[in-house]
């Protein structure tokens, strides 16, 4: 066995290392000091993230285990792997159970509390019954279960309560189902205050409560009602071949996702194990799909929007948005950006810097062209309505649209049709090749601009995501981004790059070949090391030339979000890497790249993470940073992160998530502060 082979070993499988990332979020909400509210909704992501999860990855690892082509050790891994995912679930429901008991136990010393349909007063009660009159009659519409041969039409990731029915003097029961209307009237139905207490429901205790008269005109009869939701597979089954164009493929598939194959399940363990049985049955679970006996309530992602009754005080306190002073400035920024490179990184700064940006490009007469790539597009757009006032003032405006954005495909094929519409030439990318970049390109008489960003141009993101955005006139960045919008329009077209790192072009060699840079000025005794933050490493070339740099003595740190599959600290193999975690109030997006490179360092920021898919299988731009005050605040971004012990957790390979010890240090308020209270200018002249 080679030593590369041997240090192959060494790595956590990609969905695992996901599950250990997501048991981070989980920890958050058990942290005592976080607010309460952000603790429910802390619960909220983890539920969430776990739907998704389950729908995309859980659902390809069992279409692979199906597959014909995999030979039997191929199997055998991916088996191992669901069977892993389904342990690690269990064992983490039992500790989220728990989790969210704790937060709604002390959000009664707060005087809110939950109440069920039996803990009602009389003025409750009317209040429900007339709820259900004015609001919930029409939306409750049961399903008798032997009219269903399967759940196939059913809406998945839906609360629905199985109602078992008996009426008095009969013994034999009839079932329905109910789907919860939540998306109608929210999960959390605030009813009559008692006792002191701001009361909150549950929509399906509200249900529960109201069985009788949703079975009205029946003879009496009792009800028992159990929750049950399930997760389908939403890989999207886009005929490739079909003639249809990019826009109607993506529909279709977007439609097809209702029909896809259940590969999960979480009911109310108090339901009999005769409708458990019933309910596998018609969702025809498999043996590697995975059963959750849960409490009475599932779908916690709804704690994201738990409401707060007045309490702002159980939430974070609001960190207001800076709008950087060059974007406020009477100047034009467009020629600000001229005389000096500008930055945001938000949502630190004001998104409205990038808008500001925008707009006066839409109406400067000198402006001829405007190029972007969009990724996900906020709901209200000012990006698009930007776009489109450009395109109204007789600019050439080209959007870069990708289809293909997961579970944002309904909102972009919207926002499409509307440019199309108002003349703007809208490009659905490559086919086979996401477009992932995040590029603006303006071409300006006076000198052309871009901007290089780490996330979408999207307003809601930019709120609460971390992300920079560099704004450049350096003609040996600008030329190159153009040439990146060439390549999309006519990708079998040989392009080079010199200044940015693109994928599929050349970003993955060049990355290695940095790295080996670093491995050989360390090997030559040489200061060398490597800074990044990024969101996920699971390239196994990539892990295996990190191991090697280390092994030679390369200092390497990483701030990382979500999966990885490096090993720290293994010794003689990766006990020069330090890996940390971080999870916060902000969701940590920006990837960033520093090297040593000999005492020249070289700075990258952009839309890459260290996957397979990003660095063989998307468009994506990385570039480099030459502005003296964008790199300083980069290497202090990771180095308060590498710090932070309040939310810092080290990425040990297995899960144990634990914190980093030291003093209290809390990276995202130190950056917040920096940036809410920058330090005042030297003084000018005199002593």
């Amino acid at each position: 066995m080679t030593k590369t082979d041997k240090l192959k070993e060494y790595y956590v499988d990609r969905d695992v290392s996901w599950m250990y990332f997501n048991y981070r979020i989980l920890q958050e909400a058990e942290k005592e000091y976080v607010p309460l509210l952000e603790r429910l909704s802390f619960l909220g992501i983890y539920s969430n993230n776990l739907d998704e999860f389950f729908r995309v990855r859980v659902a390809s690892l069992n279409r692979i285990v199906e597959s014909e082509d995999l030979t039997k050790k191929m199997r055998q891994n991916v088996k191992k792997s669901i069977k892993t995912i389904s342990a690690l679930t269990e064992k983490y429901n039992q500790e989220y159970t728990a989790a969210i008991s704790q937060v709604f136990k002390e959000l009664e010393q707060h005087n809110i509390r939950l109440l069920n349909e039996t803990q009602l007063n009389n003025e409750q009660k009317t209040w429900l019954r007339d709820f259900y009159y004015d609001k919930l009659n029409g939306s409750t519409n049961p399903i008798w279960l032997n009219e269903l041969k399967d759940f196939s039409t059913l809406e998945d990731n839906r609360i629905y309560l199985m109602v078992e029915t008996i009426e008095v003097g009969e013994k034999k029961p009839k079932y329905a189902i109910i789907k919860v209307p939540d998306k109608i009237y929210g999960r959390f139905i605030k009813i009559p205050s008692s006792e002191g207490f701001d009361n909150i429901m549950y929509l399906d205790d509200v249900i529960r409560y109201c069985l009788p008269i949703i079975f009205i005109g029946f003879n009496k009869s009792e009800f028992r009602a159990y929750s049950f939701k399930f997760t389908k597979d939403a890989e999207m089954e886009v005929d490739n071949d079909a003639d249809y164009g990019m826009m109607e493929r993506i529909a279709l598939g977007v439609s097809s996702r209702k029909h896809g194959e259940a590969l999960r399940v979480i009911y109310d363990r108090e339901m009999p194990r005769v409708l458990q049985k019933k309910i596998k049955a018609h969702l025809n679970i498999k043996e590697l799909d995975t059963t959750l006996s849960s409490e009475r309530y599932q779908n916690h992602k709804d704690l994201m929007n738990f409401p707060d009754c007045g309490h702002t005080d159980l939430r974070y306190p609001q960190w207001k948005q800076v709008m950087k002073p060059e974007f406020m400035s009477e100047d034009s920024i467009l020629d600000l950006i001229r005389e000096k490179d500008r930055f945001i990184h938000v949502p630190y700064h004001s998104f409205n810097g990038y808008i500001r940006l925008l707009r006066e490009a839409a109406l400067k007469p000198e402006v001829k062209e405007i190029k972007t790539t969009l990724y996900r597009l906020a709901k209200d757009s000012k990006v698009v309505e930007a776009l489109i006032c450009a395109a109204r003032n007789g600019k050439k405006v080209t959007a870069v649209v990708e289809l293909l954005a997961r579970f944002d495909e309904e909102s972009n094929i919207m926002w499409s049709k509307r440019m199309q519409e108002e003349g703007v030439n809208v490009i659905f990318g490559v086919e086979g090749l996401k477009v992932h970049s995040k590029l603006l390109y303006i071409k300006d008489r006076r000198g052309d601009i871009a901007c290089v960003g780490t996330g979408n141009f999207h307003e809601g993101n930019a709120k609460t995501y971390t992300d920079y955005m560099m704004m450049t006139a350096r003609q040996s960045i600008v030329s190159e981004v153009a040439k990146v919008f060439h390549f999309i329009e006519r990708p079998f077209q040989q392009v080079r790059f010199n200044q940015l790192l693109v994928s599929p072009n050349a970003m993955k060699r060049r990355i290695l070949r940095m790295l080996d840079i670093e491995i050989k000025n360390a090997q030559q005794g040489k200061e060398a090391w490597l800074k990044m933050k990024i969101n996920h490493i699971t390239d196994p070339d990539v892990v295996v030339k990190l191991y090697e740099a280390s092994r030679a003595g390369v200092k390497i740190d990483i701030v990382i979000r979500g999966n990885c599959s490096l090993i720290p600290g293994i010794p003689g193999v990766s006990d020069n890497i330090k890996a940390i975690g971080l999870i916060d109030r902000y969701l940590e997006h920006s990837r960033i790249l520093i090297f040593c490179n000999g005492g020249r360092n070289k700075y990258y920021i952009g839309s890459a993470d260290w996957m397979p898919r990003n660095l063989l299988n998307r468009i994506e731009v990385m570039a480099p940073v030459f502005d003296d005050d964008l790199k300083a605040d980069l290497m202090r971004t990771i180095d308060l992160g590498l710090a932070d012990t309040a939310n810092g957790r080290i990425v040990d390979g297995y899960g144990k998530n634990e914190l980093q010890s030291g003093p209290y240090m809390r990276s995202q308020e130190e950056i917040r502060k920096d940036i809410a209270s920058p330090p005042a200018p030297p003084p000018q002249g005199g002593e």
